[in-house]
């Protein structure tokens, strides 16, 4: 049985999506327990269906507005995700589920999961949809807004490792995020990381511009944090005033009101491609445990999502495989 750490008080809609998250998730999937951490007072009245659900009560929580969070996680030490990460710490629990804060995130990934022994940084990897249907990991897109060129060596390996074990992918293609094909292109950075992973045991297939990121040019792309982050909000901001201008343009007049009628099937497989809650979170690479960042404004759905994230992370030996590795790396 998977046991998965929940941290209920996470997030911009929680606990009510947090705990309809999770009771979705138990009940598609019988092998996997779950445990809350939060407020029990908040949660219980939620909390209609309490099959292989447990209750952990905790008496703070990091709220979306905090600051300073890499102190907070350090002196706040009852908070729901501290305790979750701490449980996943002392081997109670397989994984943790967050919505929670990401500076929080990211902190107690490093500091209570703790990295895994020979990896340099963790670094969040969000699943980004492509134009073809598929998926592709984006790391680092915000944990380090300073990297190494060796790091980013290390977040394609664990990624190819990801994406091969959990998005079924064989024989993944990385790609590194540049200012064109070219092999000299972009800065001192880029050009001595290219070097290292064309010499890696990676399936590199050169620099990707922006404007290939959603194309499905590669499976893993990497970069640094500050890059990443960027390159992730401006996905996210064009896709949402994308939406909201066709919505604008079907509904200003009778003719686009019967076109969009007529073209509503296409219109919801083109808003599910790009869906974020079919995915899940990003993923914390790099820790002990497996750890996944929730979206702040995810619904029940996308939780849920999260959650099973989680599960096949864990049921796939992705962990121990990426320990394995590292040690044949040294």
């Amino acid at each position: 049985m998977i046991k998965i750490a929940i941290d209920a008080m996470g997030g911009d809609l929680a606990p009510k999506i947090t705990v309809e998250g999770a009771m979705l998730a138990i009940q598609k999937f019988s092998d996997i327990e779950i445990v809350l951490f939060g407020d029990e007072g908040q949660i219980k009245p939620l909390l209609t269906n309490n099959t292989r659900i447990t209750i952990e009560h905790c008496e703070d929580y990091f709220r979306m507005n905090e600051k300073e969070l890499a102190g907070e996680v350090r002196r706040r030490k009852d908070t729901s995700m501290v305790k979750a990460m701490q449980a996943c710490a002392d081997s109670l629990c397989d994984a943790i589920v967050t919505a929670g804060p990401t500076g929080a995130v990211v902190s107690g990934g490093t500091l209570v999961v703790k990295r895994i022994p020979g990896f340099a940084r963790p670094a969040l990897g969000p699943t980004i949809p492509q134009v073809n249907g598929d998926y592709m990991l984006l790391l680092d897109s915000g944990a380090n807004v300073e990297c190494k060129p060796e790091w980013l060596v290390q977040f394609a390996q664990i990624a190819s490792i990801y994406s091969e074990k959990v998005l079924d992918k064989k024989n993944p293609r990385v790609g590194l995020l540049n200012n064109g094909e070219e092999e000299k292109k972009g800065r001192e950075f880029e050009k001595i990381t290219f070097d290292l992973l064309n010499a890696a045991n990676l399936n590199f297939v050169g620099n990707i511009e922006g404007k290939e990121i959603l194309a499905g040019s590669c499976d893993v792309l990497v970069t640094d944090g500050f890059s990443g982050n960027i390159a992730l909000k401006t996905i996210e901001g064009t896709a949402k005033i994308f939406g909201d201008v066709l919505k604008r343009e079907l509904k200003s007049n009778l003719v686009g009101k019967i076109g969009g009628l007529i073209a509503k099937k296409n219109l919801n497989n083109i808003k599910k491609t790009f869906d974020p809650s079919e995915v899940g979170g990003a993923v914390l690479f790099g820790c002990n445990s497996v750890v996944i960042k929730a979206h702040g404004s995810s619904d029940s759905y996308s939780y849920m999502n999260a959650i099973r994230q989680a599960r096949k992370t864990v049921s796939q030996n992705v962990i121990p495989t990426i320990k394995g590795i590292l040690k044949e790396v040294k």
